[in-house]
């Protein structure tokens, strides 16, 4: 499977490199609640891993979207933009927030499988 996930909750879609796709995951958005903003990164814009790269708001809370990998922003989703629901519907597809071009492919070795994702989730 190309999908890992971050301790934070993202979730990145391995399947293209030069533009893997990243999102929140089912227990993010579960835990923040209904989406009403998101906060997108600028196209072009690069990040190391870890750094905060938007914000997603909702009805109960504000949290950073983190960088799973280092690497530049390729696409965002704008649809999300306009209906930031969508992260609540759709958080695995519709949902998702942006796409980047991975820097350092070793870097994706540390994300979690989805096992060990269900796992943290589960002791969470």
């Amino acid at each position: 499977m190309n999908i890992k996930y971050t301790s934070d909750h993202e979730w990145i879609d391995l399947a293209d490199p030069r533009a893997a796709i990243v999102g929140i995951t089912q227990h993010a958005q579960d835990a923040l609640g209904d989406v009403v903003f998101v906060d997108l990164p600028a196209v072009g814009a690069s990040f190391e891993r870890g750094d905060v790269a938007g914000v997603v708001e909702s009805v109960k809370a504000a949290a950073d979207l983190y960088m799973p990998v280092a690497g530049e922003i390729v696409e965002v989703n704008e649809a999300l933009r306009a209906d930031p629901s969508l992260a609540n519907t759709d958080p695995h597809a519709a949902g998702w927030f942006f796409k980047v071009r991975i820097a350092d492919g070793a870097e994706t070795g540390d994300l979690l499988e989805q096992a060990a994702y269900d796992e943290l989730v589960k002791n969470a």
